[in-house]
């Protein structure tokens, strides 16, 4: 297929792009600037200005979102309008101009499901309750998304995306893991994850799957609870970096995703067992980078 990425040169869309090129795909990187993986392509594109010309496209990936560095809730800083106009009507041109493709596949977010209590499952057939505008704009693109006609329509929603972080950048937990080798006390957390390589298979299912298998609509793409102590436990057994420990957080206010509808496609993620290995890799490819020398 050949598939138009957006955001590839972001910390979760670079491994969807990449996933997507290592099987076999023909990868154009669609924004402002060029994604840094040999192969993919290039196409300028602004969320701000007229769409591309998506004509020869098979598929469209849509990850790109215009927010304030390292925040998602809480993204639109003290812009709101300019947030809902990049993040939501740069959007719907991307759709307007994707309507003769095959197939749409947009990253949306856990945070549609915003206001349910801690604790609730969630499952896709839960009416989304957004509280916060990054999830109201997520929620509101599905919606145009769903109304399509013509081509398969999949909204991805995502929870926290842990993994490596693209050339010149740094992982979701590298302020963290400083603060701890920095000897700051740290709150108790707990928050549901997925690897980015897990994610970027999740997308190569939706984008391959047979219509009559895969359908539209949505799908949660989660794969367990971390606890903010474990995390940093990992970390310093990995780096010998020390500490103080924060406490256990409470499980019970742990909202997990229910991900059966698309693992009845073949999705497999990685699971707890493989994440010491996994963190040991993200660390190492950032101490690469000569980004992540223990304080």
């Amino acid at each position: 297929m050949r598939i138009a990425v957006t955001g590839a040169t972001g910390r979760v869309g670079y491994w969807i792009a990449q996933g997507l090129l290592e099987n076999g795909h023909d990868v154009v990187a669609v924004g402002r600037q060029p994604a840094a993986i040999a192969g993919v392509g290039h196409l300028a594109q602004d969320l701000d200005g007229p769409p591309p010309d998506l004509s020869g496209f098979d598929a469209l990936v849509h990850a790109a979102f215009s927010h304030v560095p390292g925040k998602y809730r809480g993204g639109e800083g003290d812009d709101p309008d300019g947030f809902r106009h990049r993040n939501l009507d740069g959007t719907l041109r991307l759709f307007d101009a994707a309507q003769n493709l095959d197939r749409i596949v947009f990253l949306s977010s856990r945070a549609v499901y915003g206001a349910y209590p801690a604790g609730t499952e969630l499952g896709e057939d839960l009416p989304p309750l957004p509280d916060t505008l990054y999830g109201m704009v997520k929620h509101e693109a599905e919606i145009a998304l769903s109304q399509m006609s013509g081509p398969a329509t999949i909204s991805l929603r995502a929870t926290g995306v842990y993994g490596a972080a693209p050339p010149g950048q740094q992982h979701k937990w590298q302020g963290l893991f400083n603060e701890f080798s920095s000897g700051q006390t740290i709150a108790p957390h707990i928050a549901t994850e997925v690897h980015a390589t897990d994610l970027a298979n999740a997308v190569q299912l939706v984008l391959t799957a047979s219509r009559e298998k895969c359908g539209a609509g949505v799908f949660n793409v989660s794969d367990f609870a971390l606890d903010r102590r474990d995390l940093l436990q990992t970390y310093a057994a990995v780096t010998g970096a020390s500490g103080e420990l924060p406490p256990c957080g409470d499980a019970s206010l742990v909202s997990g995703m229910t991900t059966e509808r698309l693992r009845t496609l073949g999705w497999c993620p990685g699971g707890q067992g493989t994440f010491p290995a996994r963190l040991s890799k993200m660390i190492s490819a950032q101490h690469q980078l000569g980004q992540n020398s223990p304080r």
